[in-house]
């Protein structure tokens, strides 16, 4: 191990020589044990192989760009949920200085996801792309289940959506803080997308995350 990594576990973490560690290439794991620490550089002898897992679906995150203690938040939640890949989008009711600013935060994120991914010791990194626009978004992701969250009076309850459903592949599209425009609802309908709805109870989007990922993975991830 060489780099910012390295000098992590030797200067910050304290590693020792003997110790042991998982570490993953992103397909496998491997038990290892520390032979040397340098300043910049840590050597393992790889002890052996353990069983990795991987979540049972396959789930994309579409997420509009909201407050970014938030959006963070959700990010790092959503990691440690399991999901695949995460886009952010620049909804119309996603405030403007945000997505000016959304550009300069992708490498932020990227430390998110890494860290929450060693956190929940998950054997893959989630991608995280750049940021598009929803009707791009929807347009260029449309296999398997589809999802968007709506507040509309009409929409069925995510859990009657979920029934009988046996995907392992899923999008998941969640709105900013002003919900979506009827544009974007059109948008997404037009690509196969369901509505769906928490409840009645009106939830930040850091929740929304949290409870519909929670509710994906029980409906779809099998073990």
């Amino acid at each position: 191990m060489e780099g910012e990594a390295a000098h992590h576990l030797g200067r910050v973490l304290r590693a020792q020589t003997g110790q042991l560690y998982e570490l993953s290439d992103g397909e496998r794991v491997w038990l290892g044990r520390i032979e040397s620490v340098g300043r910049d550089r840590v050597q393992f002898a790889l002890v052996e192989e353990l069983p990795a897992v991987h979540p049972g679906a396959d789930i994309t995150l579409l997420l509009a760009v909201v407050k970014f203690d938030a959006f963070e938040w959700a990010i790092e939640k959503a990691t440690e949920l399991g999901v695949s890949t995460i886009v952010p989008l620049a909804a119309e009711r996603s405030e403007k200085a945000l997505l000016t600013a959304a550009a300069k935060r992708a490498e932020r994120w990227r430390k998110i996801l890494l860290e929450a991914s060693q956190q929940s010791r998950r054997v893959r990194l989630p991608a995280l792309d750049g940021l598009a626009r929803p009707d791009s978004a929807f347009a260029s992701r449309q296999d398997g289940l589809r999802v968007m969250l709506s507040e509309g009076a009409t929409a069925p309850p995510l859990r009657k959506v979920l029934e009988n459903h046996r995907a392992t592949k899923a999008v998941l599209a969640i709105g900013p803080e002003g919900g979506w425009t009827d544009a974007e609802f059109a948008a997404a309908q037009g690509c196969g997308y369901q509505e769906a709805s928490l409840g009645r109870l009106i939830l930040r989007t850091e929740t929304a995350v949290v409870t519909a990922l929670a509710s994906l993975n029980y409906a779809l991830g099998g073990d």
